[in-house]
């Protein structure tokens, strides 16, 4: 890690290129949400049926699709797994049947018969996930308010031990985190589960831990380079640990990605997950937060020296003048 050590990289200076960056991603990402009708969310959070089968021999998706389309209601197929392993998820969502109190079971006994009536060759049930809607729908209710009290606990964290322009930087950066995961799960063809919101989660406290080692940084070098600018400042502290970020963030990465190659099927969404995570977090906490950070401590700066605050100021400070005529009392 000899390559990082003393360096003086100007990163401040592409904040704006960098902000514009993640702006397009943002964007292209909840335009395609947009498209397609809203976040696609998992059976964690709609309800329904997911069954994954095996067969003993080939077949298409095209095969699985028009054998489960006579099922009432809509049916997503895709292949579960490597492509000769000749594994399928069917998931069949709630209809209104399911929703008025009809037995959850029967959407998994209509799938297993409409493979055997559709004539496919043999196959094996591995799983089967059954989620009804009172139950989707507190799960869903509870990521969002988890989601929202870790933002909340973070800002005031950061705002009782740095300043509030920090804070604000952090909770901006951390915003950016999961708004550019979501894009790219949605790019990608990932549905919102309770795994990857656990991953989400786990993403807010790695970019604060990262944001906060910088910011802690900061706070030291502003003691003993007071007559510095706050960009100077902020440029020195992110040198100053660039060699811990980049190790930090490689080994993480590094075994993330082990275990979204390796980790099999179920845990393949949490770690894209984290692997869109880890790197978007450690690009945030360099470009956004610090940027987020000077931006409104210099806009208070300016604020506290306006003229009229100038005036306020020396009004204050400075006797009112007798005129010529005045005697000396």
């Amino acid at each position: 890690m000899q390559i990082f050590k003393d360096t003086s990289y100007n990163f401040t200076r592409w904040r704006w290129q960098a902000a514009a960056l993640s702006l397009v991603v943002v964007i292209a990402g909840l335009s395609v949400i947009e498209s397609r009708g809203g976040l696609p969310v998992g059976i964690d959070f709609s309800g329904g049926t997911i069954v994954v089968v095996k067969f003993d021999a080939d077949v298409t998706e095209d095969q699985v699709r028009q054998a489960v389309a006579p099922i009432p209601g809509e049916e997503v197929v895709q292949q579960y797994g490597a492509a000769q392993d000749n594994e399928w998820l069917i998931r069949l969502a709630l209809t209104d049947a399911t929703e008025q109190g009809a037995s959850l079971e029967e959407g998994s006994q209509q799938i297993l018969a409409a493979i055997v009536d559709a004539g496919l060759p043999t196959f094996e049930l591995l799983s089967r996930e059954i989620v009804g809607p009172v139950i989707g729908a507190d799960l869903q209710r509870r990521g969002i308010y988890a989601t929202l009290a870790s933002l909340l606990a973070i800002a005031v964290y950061i705002a009782f031990r740095f300043r509030v322009s920090f804070a604000l930087g952090a909770v901006v950066a951390v915003f950016h985190d999961v708004i550019v995961t979501l894009a790219f799960l949605v790019f990608f063809g990932y549905d919102l589960s309770l795994n990857i919101v656990a991953a989400l989660l786990t993403i807010t406290g790695y970019s604060v831990n990262d944001t906060i080692v910088i910011f802690d940084r900061v706070r030291e070098n502003l003691r003993s380079l007071r007559r510095e600018s706050l960009d100077h400042v902020v440029n020195v502290s992110v040198n100053q640990t660039l060699a811990r970020t980049i190790i930090t963030s490689g080994t993480t990465f590094v075994s993330v990605l082990a275990l979204y190659l390796f980790g099999g099927e179920v845990l393949r969404g949490f770690a894209f997950t984290m692997l869109v995570g880890v790197v978007s977090g450690t690009y945030s906490t360099v470009f956004i937060a610090s940027a987020i950070a000077i931006v409104l401590s210099q806009r208070k700066q300016r604020g506290a020296a306006s003229p009229a605050a100038v005036g306020r100021q020396d009004g204050k400070a400075q006797p009112r003048r007798r005129g010529r005529g005045a005697k000396a009392s």
